[in-house]
C-alpha cells in the first residue's frame, strides 16, 4: 500500500468516524429523553392512582406550589 492509497482512504475514515460519533451522541440524547418521559409517566401514573392534582415542590421561600415539568 502506498502513501497516496492511504491518503485515498482519509476522507472515508474521517467521514465514518463523523457518523458514527453522530450516531453515540444522537443514541445519548435519546436514551436521556426515554428517562425523562418514562418518569414522568410513572408520575402521571401514581397521581392518577391516588387522585391527585399534581406534584407539590417546596420552593426556596417555603411554599409548595405545583412541579413544572
Amino acid at each position: 500500500m502506498t502513501s497516496f492509497e492511504v491518503i485515498d482512504l482519509m476522507p472515508q475514515l474521517l467521514f465514518f468516524g463523523l457518523v458514527g460519533a453522530a450516531a453515540w451522541l444522537g443514541f445519548k440524547q435519546l436514551k436521556g429523553e426515554a428517562q425523562r418521559t418514562a418518569e414522568r409517566t410513572r408520575r402521571m401514573e401514581a397521581e392518577s392512582r391516588n387522585r391527585s392534582h399534581g406534584t407539590l415542590v417546596r420552593g426556596d421561600d417555603g411554599v409548595y406550589r405545583l412541579k413544572q415539568d
